[in-house]
């Protein structure tokens, strides 16, 4: 297929950015390659782990030189469709992405919002970073990719994140000050997405630019308004004019006098492998205690929704007493090594599923905190409260180690039996086995789940949910 040419009024703008020399060389970017990369999820595998080792030999991983656990591979060797990605011991991720957070630097015990997070990139290497410790609001306002956005969490094994599907001023209407940490990478005009994504070309315009720099104006006030005095915002875009990411940087330091510049950060695709990123961030003054963070006239509030309902559902919040005691017999039983008491968070059941909703000593949350917004995922999913039976859930499994169970079936990466457990099929097992299973694939002499499976009469019924399943 025929690339699209790139627009007359692109190709200006970058002339005049870059000068013509270095224009050029930008413009002949456009016929290499894009990249490739993968983020090493260290909630389950340290980068000098033998897992991790494994890994970088198997698909030929070199490294990215702005993340110490981000890697190039070639195309051919297709990670996202082995075993241990399924496993969630990495995360495919554009290399030029990961720049934002780690500029960002979020730390274990703060309390983190990823304000626009879907496919969940940055919102997976921020969970990596606060080690399971804090409380991290992953966002997303489209429903189909906030679906996406809890599947990955899930994947990776994520505990102490929560999902939410709301517009920026739903949140900041909420939770005003509440921030350590904000990363707000921009719904932008994406030039960066041009190399592998022709479609983007097409789309492209100066007036889409103005559009997308508007938006952004938009969701930046309220990002601001969630941000804690000493706390740091990174503002990132995948797209290269300056309207988008200078100028928008500027506009903001003018309005909000609390805010510095602290750094700034462009990948450029001639300069370094990536297919380009911008990322700035800023600090708000430690001594800024104003209740409202926006400028005079530009400050958005909006009310909640009603207390006491789930936000899930429409349903109210159960007595989770019942529910609570069955995971913790299941969790006795089934899982003897995993920290039930010790999680850390609050339990709530909605409807039949129990969660248990993280927490941070900055924000408390709870059912009625989150009332009124669509939460796909409200913190950790331990499993369904039925007929006083409790089933574990997905989340469960992937949250916990080989370690922590009291049965597990490992399959080898390329054995059928993987291959077979991914598609969903029933498992021949010995006849001795029986009772819930940790379904996992070896790697480095490590053992990581895949999900659960029953066993009963030699074989093993999956229980990996049906929407995972591979064709």
């Amino acid at each position: 297929m025929t690339k699209p040419s790139l627009p007359e009024a692109y190709r200006s703008f970058i002339t005049d950015m870059l000068g013509e020399a270095e224009a050029e060389q930008f413009f002949r970017s456009y016929e290499r390659k894009r990249t490739y990369g993968l983020r090493l999820n260290t909630l389950k595998a340290s980068p000098e782990s033998a897992a991790a080792l494994d890994i970088m030999r198997l698909f030929g991983l070199r490294p990215v030189p702005w993340c110490d656990t981000g890697y190039y591979y070639e195309e051919e060797y297709r990670p996202g469709k082995h075993p241990y990605h399924a496993a969630g011991l990495y995360y495919i991720q554009e290399p030029s992405a990961m720049s934002a957070v780690e500029l960002l630097n979020p730390q274990p015990g703060e309390t983190v919002l990823d304000l626009a997070a879907a496919p969940g990139g940055k919102t997976t290497q921020i969970a990596a970073k606060m080690r399971g410790e804090g409380l991290l609001i992953s966002n997303e306002i489209h429903p189909q990719r906030a679906r996406i956005l809890a599947e990955n969490v899930e994947r990776l094994g994520i505990r102490n994140a929560v999902v939410t599907q709301a517009a920026p001023g739903e949140l900041s209407s909420r939770f005003p000050l509440a921030f350590d940490r904000i990363m707000l990478d921009a719904p932008c005009s994406g030039e960066g997405m041009f190399r592998k994504d022709p479609d983007a070309v097409t789309e492209w315009s100066p007036d889409a630019v103005e559009l997308c720099a508007a938006r952004q104006w938009d969701i930046l006030q309220d990002a601001v308004a969630m941000l804690k005095p000493g706390g740091k915002l990174a503002y990132s875009t995948c797209t290269f004019n300056r309207r988008e990411n200078e100028d928008t940087i500027a506009r903001l330091l003018a309005a909000y006098p609390c805010l510095k510049l602290a750094a700034e950060k462009r990948i450029w695709p001639q300069r370094q492998d990536g297919e380009g990123h911008y990322v700035a961030l800023l600090e708000r003054e430690a001594d800024d205690t104003a209740a409202m963070a926006a400028p005079a006239g530009g400050g958005k509030r909006r009310q909640g929704g009603r207390p006491g309902r789930d936000s899930r559902d429409g349903r109210s919040a159960r007595d989770t007493g019942p529910a609570w005691d069955a995971f913790r017999e299941f969790a006795a039983a089934e899982l003897p090594g995993f920290p039930a008491a010790e999680t850390g968070g609050e339990p709530v059941l909605f409807g039949e599923a129990l969660y248990l909703l993280p927490q941070s000593a900055g924000l408390s949350l709870t059912a009625e905190r989150l009332s009124g917004l669509k939460v796909p995922r409200a913190g950790l999913a331990l499993g369904e409260y039925r007929k006083g039976r409790f089933q574990p859930a997905h989340a469960l499994a992937m949250t916990a180690s080989a370690g922590d169970a009291a049965r597990v079936h490992a399959l080898a990466a390329d054995s059928p039996a993987a291959a077979a457990y991914l598609h969903g099929e029933t498992l021949p097992v010995p006849e001795a086995l029986r009772g819930w299973c940790l379904v996992t694939v070896q790697c480095g002499g490590g053992s990581f789940p895949l999900g659960w499976g029953k066993a009963s009469g030699g074989q093993l019924k999956n229980h990996l949910p049906k929407g995972l399943r591979r064709p």
